[in-house]
This record gives structure tokens, sequence and C-alpha cells, in this order.
């Protein structure tokens, strides 16, 4: 699975369509990152998934944003298992609201064959009282002896003036230059202009910000976009080069939603909204399609679908809690397929989050979509050459209030699916194999454990 000066030392406390586009060069080019390298003590050689200590075993990272660290509220942590042994990651000095946690990716940045982990803080450093945070990511480098402090990154990066851009609000890593590394995606949503992301290439040295306004993307805007909210990393149109598809919830009319597919290497963009030819429905108020986008081939063509969730579909009422959802499947031949949970004047909110996984182990992608707003999962499953049927619906043994679903992981054939409202908001982590629920971790005091889960 798969996430700028120095801030300092790191406290360890134990206990995600290429079509033609508009072409040209970007208004914002690609700016050489300074700071504090990391330099790996010998190489792993774990091939595990999510292995930040290369023994070859899969580890864990589990976000709580809202954990109090050294009296400040809300600072957040990051819960890290290495097999049987646990560990806390915060910041040097936690800011008070800071968000540490609130979302997480893995990759192997700097080419070791360890697993290093990004956190999102993008509530960090409000520009004034109760303003959005500017927003920070912090990077952790694994090592045969775990994960390692690394570089902080930031809008500075970028040459932008801080301000309330909510950097780090989606994060998301795979290779778009070719290299053999990893890349880093992040979603700043609240970046003046209507959101941006930035794209961070040559094992993170070069930073490229990517706007709505970019030459080779070159769409309307407005502030409340929030372009940049969701992320996916994949190949949507079938011609091998690796596509990013992101996320603008807030865009359209009234926060109808749309998703940009961009191929960064080709300067080639594409807008979806319901109104796109192939994409069945209609925008409408506060649908939000684009909140959730993952790649997931579930046909095994090897070509990935798109999936796009819309969780304020059909709404009933006023505020847009009351929706039942709809997640839509893109495939690259122009059809759609959409999925509900088909139950009338439901509050779901299906399509908060998706992620791709095989389940069954045949070797095809299944999608999960959760329900928040019912507290439940569904498994839509994979067939080769036939593509998705509908699955189990997993639902929470924490009751309907847990969030259960909020945030999903999958792991070979186990599904991680985080439920932060649970426990009186201290939150639970859940391992899912077929129907059975586990609870594997679960936090305390409201700290919201199992925001993010990697």
């Amino acid at each position: 699975m798969k996430t700028a000066a120095r801030a300092g030392a790191v406290v360890i406390l134990l206990t995600s369509l290429s079509a033609a586009g508009p072409l040209g060069r970007p208004a914002d080019g690609p700016r050489r990152v300074t700071g504090v390298a990391f330099t790996p003590e010998r190489p792993c050689h774990g091939h595990a998934a999510a292995d930040f200590d290369g023994d070859g075993r899969s580890d864990h990272a589990i976000g709580a944003p809202y954990a109090t660290v050294a009296g400040r509220v809300r600072a957040g942590t990051v819960a890290v298992s290495y097999g049987g042994h646990v560990g806390r990651l915060s910041m040097p000095v936690p800011g008070r609201g800071a968000g540490f946690g609130a979302t997480l990716v893995t990759g192997d940045f700097n080419g070791d064959h360890c697993d290093d982990l990004a956190v999102g803080v993008p509530d960090q450093d409000p520009p004034r009282p109760g303003a959005d945070g500017t927003g920070v990511v912090s990077l952790y480098y694994g090592s045969p002896r775990g994960l390692r402090p690394g570089r902080v990154l930031g809008v500075r990066d970028l040459r932008r003036t801080p301000g309330g851009d909510r950097f780090g609000t989606a994060l998301e890593a795979g290779d778009l230059d070719g290299d053999g590394r990893d890349d880093l995606v992040v979603g700043a949503p609240g970046l003046s202009g209507g959101g941006g992301v930035a794209v961070y290439t040559h094992g993170l040295r070069t930073a490229r910000l990517i706007t709505q306004h970019t030459s080779w993307v070159g769409q309307r805007t407005s502030e409340t976009d929030g372009f940049g909210s969701a992320l996916a990393i994949g190949d949507f149109g079938g011609g091998h080069d690796r596509d990013l598809a992101v996320g603008a919830p807030g865009d359209g009319d009234e926060a109808s939603g749309a998703v940009t597919v961009l191929d960064p290497a080709a300067h080639r963009s594409r807008r979806i909204t319901q109104d796109s030819v192939g994409v069945r429905g209609v925008p409408e108020r506060y649908d939000r399609f684009g909140t959730a986008v993952a790649a997931v081939d579930v046909d095994r063509d090897g070509v990935d679908e798109l999936a796009v969730g819309a969780p304020g579909e059909d709404q009933t009422r006023i505020p847009e809690n009351y929706a039942a959802g709809a997640v839509h499947v893109l495939h690259a031949s122009g059809r759609d397929d959409v999925w509900t949970l088909r139950r009338a004047g439901g509050y779901d909110r299906f399509g908060t989050t998706l992620a791709a996984a095989d389940l069954n182990g045949d070797g095809t992608d299944d999608l999960v979509a959760s329900a928040t707003g019912r507290a439940a999962v569904q498994v839509l499953t994979g067939h080769r050459g036939r593509g998705l049927s509908r699955g189990p619906l997993i639902t929470s043994p924490a009751g309907r209030t847990s969030q259960f679903g909020w945030t999903l992981a999958a792991r070979g054939r186990d599904l991680y699916v985080g439920a932060p409202g649970a426990g009186g908001f201290g939150g639970t982590v859940y391992r899912v194999r077929g129907r059975t629920r586990t609870p594997v971790q679960s936090g305390s005091n409201g700290e919201l454990l199992g925001y993010a889960v990697v």
C-alpha cells in the first residue's frame, strides 16, 4: 500500500485516463527542494507491503490526529507497529490543533528497499486564529532500525506564501517519472485559487506545483473547488503512462464536484464531471463527485478503472450529510458503472472512502467503498473479463456513530478499516477477513485513532 527546512529531531514515544488536452509548458515549473537528506545505513531487503524495517514482514501505521501531546490538544500522533512492538511518532514541537497523522502514505522514496512513511499535518500553522492550517508533510525514512526522521515538506518548496492551504490533506505515492523510486503527491485543497497538488520526484528532490491554472490544465476555478482533496495514481488510459487523478469535490455549481486526470509527463489533462460524455447521472448540488478516487483493475485487462466517490448523491435534505451516496467506476472504453447501497432514503454517504484490494486472492482487484453514515463497508468483487459484482456488506461492531470505514487499507487478503468514532471517539482499527472483524488497536481520550491507516 501506499505520503524545506528541517523542523528538528522527531520524538519517538515507545509505548492512490490520459486523454488529449491542451498542451503547453506549466506555469509553475519544477523547483529544487533543499533540506536535510537522509542517507540509509544499509539497504533493506524486505519484500512485504509497508515494511519499514526491511525484515520481510508488513508493518502498520495508524493516525490519531486528535491525540494530546505534551499538553497540546489535537496535536496528533501516529502509532507504528513493527510486528509486536508499537511506538508513537509525533512532531518535535507538537502544535496545538495541528492534526499530525490525519493522512498517511507509504512508498520507497529513496530506493533503499525499505518503505518510508509520509505523514500529513494539514492543520499545522494556521495564518491566524480560527483559520485553516497552512499544513506540512513530515517524512520518515525506513531503515533496518525502523523509521528515522527526514525532511518536512511544505508550500515554501513551491515558492508559495503560506496561507490556509491545508497542505497534506491528501497523499499518494507511485513512480510517476519512471526512475524506479516512488514519487510523492501532496494535495493542498485550500491553496489560493481553488487548490493544487505538489508532485515530488527524483527522490523527492524536485517539486512541481500543478493547479487548475497550470497552462496545460487550463480550467476555470473558484476558491471553494478543493482541487487536491483526493488523489490516485494509475494507468487509466492504457498507454502505460502513470496518470494522476485529482478530486475537486467543491468544483461546479454548488459543489457538484469534478475529477481531473493528469498525465504529468505528457502535459495532458481531462476534466470529468457527471456532465461528461459516458458518465451517468447529472451534476447536482452537494453531490461532491470526487470526494474519493481510486485506481482499480476490476476486470484484469491491465488497464485501471477510475473509481470515483460521490457521497452527496441523492441528497434528501439539508445539510449535505443527509445523502445516500454513489460510486462511479469509469472504464477506459467510456463505460460508467454506478453502484449504490440499494436503500431508499438512506443517509449512508456511500463513496466517502475507496480502496483497491484483492480480498479473495484471485489476482483481480476488488473495490471497497465505505458508507460512513451507515457505519458500513461494501465489497465489490472483481472478475477477470467481467468486472464487478456485489460482495458482502460489512457493518461496524461499534455502532452507527463509529465512523466505521472512514479510512481503508488493504494488506493481502486482509482489509483494515478505521473507525475513529468508536469507543467515545478514541477510535479503533479493525482487521476484516471475509465477514470476521477483529479489533487490532484502539485509542483513548478522543484521539480519533484510525483516522488514517496504512
